[in-house]
C-alpha cells in the first residue's frame, strides 16, 4: 500500500495588498489546479447533480465542460423516463441547476449517447467535445471525472486514442470484491469499461463500490442545512423529494459521486489509494487474467465530512469566487 499525490494542487495563499488603499479579501483567495471535464448520468441518482454543483463552486478547479451518459433503460423505465431519452433528461436537468447557482460563464454542455456499447452510435456529440477539450493546450493540467458507465470516455478514446496522454481520468465505479462482480458504473457499459482500462493508457483513479458508499449524509443534514443554503440548495433539495416511489429512503443518503470532487480540490497527501494490476472484465464483471504493464490506482479512506461540509459552505457563499 502507498501514499501517492493525485495534482500538483497549489496550496491556498492570502495574496498582499499592493496598494496602500487596498482592502484585504474577504477570504482567502485560491487559484484552479486543474480543467475538469465532468460526464454523469444526470438523470440517475441526485448524487451526480450534487457532485456537479459542487464542482462548479469550487475555486480549486476550472470546471470546462460537462458532458451527459445514458441511464439502463430497465432502471429507466421504472423511473418513468423516457428510455430513448435518458442522456438529454440529464442534460436539461444540468442546464436547471446551472440556472439555479446563476453560473456566469457556465462550461458547455454536451448530450452523450444514448445507448451503451462500442459501435458508431457512441461516437456522440459529447465525446467529440471531449476529445476537442483534451487535444487543446492549457497550461493547466485535465482531470476527467467520470460518476456513471464509461460510454462517453470510452468513445472519445476511440476517436483519438491520443488523448489518453493528455488527461487523467477519475471514476466511480467497480466493485470492491477480490473476485470483482456485478456493480453498476462497470456491468451497464461492459465494452466501454473494457475499452477503457483493458485497451487504452488512460491514468485512470478508481473508486470502487465499498468507497463511494462511504460518502454518507443524513436525511436531516439535507432538510435543515442543503435546503436552506441557497436557491441551488432548494433545487437540489427538490431532486429528493421527486424521486421514484419505488425509492425508500432511510435515515442517510449515499452522496456516491461526491469523492470525484475531493479528489480533485483537496490536499494531495489526503488521498491514499493502491495501485493495482488490471484484470480482464468477464462477462459476468468479475475479474479475470492480470493484464501485464497496465495499472490503475484505487482509492480508499477518504475523508468524507471535509467533502460535506465544504460543499455546504460553498453553497452558502456562493463559491467563494470573490
Amino acid at each position: 500500500m502507498k501514499r501517492r499525490l493525485f495534482l500538483a494542487a497549489a496550496a491556498a495563499t492570502v495574496l498582499p495588498a499592493t496598494a496602500a488603499t487596498a482592502q484585504p479579501s474577504r477570504y482567502l483567495r485560491l487559484a484552479p489546479a486543474s480543467r475538469v471535464i465532468v460526464d454523469n448520468d444526470f438523470a440517475g441518482d441526485p448524487d451526480g447533480l450534487i457532485a456537479l454543483a459542487h464542482q462548479l463552486l469550487s475555486p480549486k478547479t476550472r470546471t470546462v465542460l460537462v458532458t451527459s451518459s445514458a441511464l439502463d433503460a430497465k432502471l429507466a423505465g421504472f423511473a418513468g423516463l423516457d428510455v430513448r431519452r435518458t442522456a438529454l433528461a440529464g442534460t436539461r436537468l444540468v442546464h436547471e441547476l446551472l440556472e439555479q447557482l446563476g453560473a456566469r460563464n457556465p462550461p458547455p454542455v454536451v448530450t452523450g449517447a444514448e445507448n451503451f456499447g462500442d459501435g458508431d452510435e457512441q461516437a456522440s456529440a459529447a465525446a467529440r467535445a471531449i476529445v476537442a477539450e483534451a487535444m487543446r493546450d492549457d497550461p493547466l493540467p485535465l482531470v476527467l471525472t467520470c460518476g456513471g458507465p464509461l460510454t462517453n470516455v470510452a468513445a472519445a478514446l476511440r476517436l483519438e486514442p491520443q488523448i489518453a496522454a493528455r488527461m487523467t481520468l477519475v471514476w466511480i465505479g467497480g466493485s470492491s470484491a477480490p473476485d470483482g462482480g456485478a456493480e453498476y458504473n462497470l456491468s451497464t457499459d461492459l465494452a466501454a469499461a473494457r475499452h477503457v482500462l483493458e485497451n487504452s493508457v488512460l491514468p485512470v483513479w478508481q473508486v470502487p463500490e465499498a468507497e463511494y458508499k462511504r460518502f454518507q449524509v443524513s436525511v436531516a443534514e439535507l432538510g435543515t442545512t442543503m435546503r436552506t443554503a441557497s436557491p441551488a440548495g432548494r433545487w437540489l433539495y427538490r431532486q429528493y423529494q421527486q424521486l421514484p416511489p419505488f425509492v425508500q429512503l432511510g435515515g442517510s443518503l449515499t452522496l456516491g459521486d461526491s469523492p470525484m470532487v475531493s479528489l480533485t480540490v483537496f490536499a494531495p497527501a489526503l488521498h491514499a489509494c493502491d495501485t493495482r494490476t488490471v484484470r480482464k472484465i468477464l462477462d459476468d464483471s468479475r475479474h479475470g487474467e492480470e493484464i501485464a504493464g497496465r495499472q490503475v490506482r484505487v482509492v480508499r479512506a477518504l475523508d468524507v465530512r471535509l467533502n460535506v461540509e465544504d460543499f455546504l459552505a460553498l453553497l452558502k457563499t456562493g463559491g467563494l469566487k470573490r
